[in-house]
């Protein structure tokens, strides 16, 4: 039989193999799901796997997918790394889409195109706010941020319909609830002619070279991480355990607003109650799966926002629901923490 024999030390190779392992699960776990449905699972894995990056076109909606799901991973590595565990950075896309919305739709057709930097500010400010909450409820109640960050979701979408439906709602939109569209002054500028890739892949990409930098190359960042590792070790150092916790927090919801923001100055154009897609609890599996490194997040997220488009895909051509998406992710992360066990532990054969 096969038994789990804790390893002297955790491998280093599993660490990295570990995710490998767990798409290619994923992978044979879809094959048989689209087997067991009746539909082609050669024909499927093309519509995830192959669809996504066949052209140029396909690319540039692939990046379009992937930079908010970055952006929102890199913040959540942050707090991730000083174990504090936000769960609600969807909320913080939200709100921070609802404070980039607010400016937006103050500015005219005469704004400057400068108006684009104070939308970006707005929704990380709104972000940060939604995140303060949590801060502030776990440093001065202790209260779990889990389930403060996770709840706080739930009353960010309510303020979003609330406005959609009621003041902020187009009188000229056929009662559809939503804005008016945003001027065209207001749009993120986009990188190329005839995509829709904008600004926020080049912010995205700086994000990673920022937090590399400050991870493990700035003493913040390593005190930062030695607050979640051995919290005794950081008090007898010294580290303000209460710095680390606001900081985390606030750099993941600033993150997260920043997201939101992009999200309806860029490829929305307006706020409506479809505006959270789920990148903020996707972008959690992001973050574990790039091993909660820079780089790694990189390539996590493009694969996740393979899945979005497959998704889409899967519910047109194949006739398959759209949840299909969040059925690829589930898998994915449950492969991950099973396979993740051969970190700490190793196979071995008894007779």
């Amino acid at each position: 039989m096969l038994k789990l024999e804790p390893r002297p030390q955790p491998s280093a190779l599993w660490s990295y193999a570990s995710p490998l392992l767990a798409l290619g699960i994923t992978v044979l776990l879809g094959v048989a799901l689209f087997v067991a449905l009746g539909k082609d699972p050669v024909r499927g894995l093309q519509v995830f796997f192959w669809e996504p990056i066949k052209s140029g076109h396909a690319l540039s909606e692939l990046m379009v997918k992937a930079t908010p799901l970055l952006i929102i991973a890199l913040g959540l590595a942050v707090c991730f790394r000083s174990n504090v565990w936000n769960i609600g950075a969807e909320g913080q896309f939200v709100v921070g889409a609802i404070a980039a919305g607010g400016v937006a739709l103050l500015a005219d057709a005469q704004s400057s195109r400068w108006v684009v930097a104070i939308i970006l500010v707005a929704g990380v400010l709104g972000g940060m706010a939604w995140a303060a909450v949590t801060a502030w409820l776990r440093d001065r109640f202790n209260a779990s941020e889990i389930l403060v960050s996770l709840m706080l979701v739930y009353v960010a979408v309510q303020l979003l319909n609330f406005l959609v439906y009621g003041p902020w709602k187009d009188p000229m939109g056929f009662n559809f609830p939503q804005t008016k569209t945003f001027e065209s002054v207001t749009q993120v500028p986009r990188l190329f002619q005839g995509s829709r890739v904008n600004i926020g892949l080049v912010l995205a990409l700086l994000g990673v070279v920022a937090l590399w930098v400050f991870l493990f190359r700035t003493y913040a960042g390593f005190a930062q991480q030695v607050g979640g590792l051995a919290p005794a070790a950081a008090r007898y150092a010294g580290f303000s355990s209460r710095k680390a916790l606001w900081l985390a927090l606030l750099t993941s919801g600033g993150a997260a607003g920043l997201a939101g923001a992009l999200e309806v100055a860029g490829p929305i154009g307006q706020l409506t109650p479809y505006v959270p897609a789920g990148y903020g609890f996707a972008a959690i599996i992001v973050a574990f799966v790039g091993r909660l490194h820079p780089v790694g997040m990189v390539f996590a997220a493009v694969l996740m926002s393979m899945f979005y488009i497959g998704g889409e895909l899967a519910q047109s051509r194949l006739g398959l629901p759209k949840s299909m998406t969040g059925v690829f992710q589930g898998l994915l992360l449950f492969t991950l923490l099973a396979c993740d066990v051969l970190i700490a532990y190793r196979l071995r054969w008894v007779r």
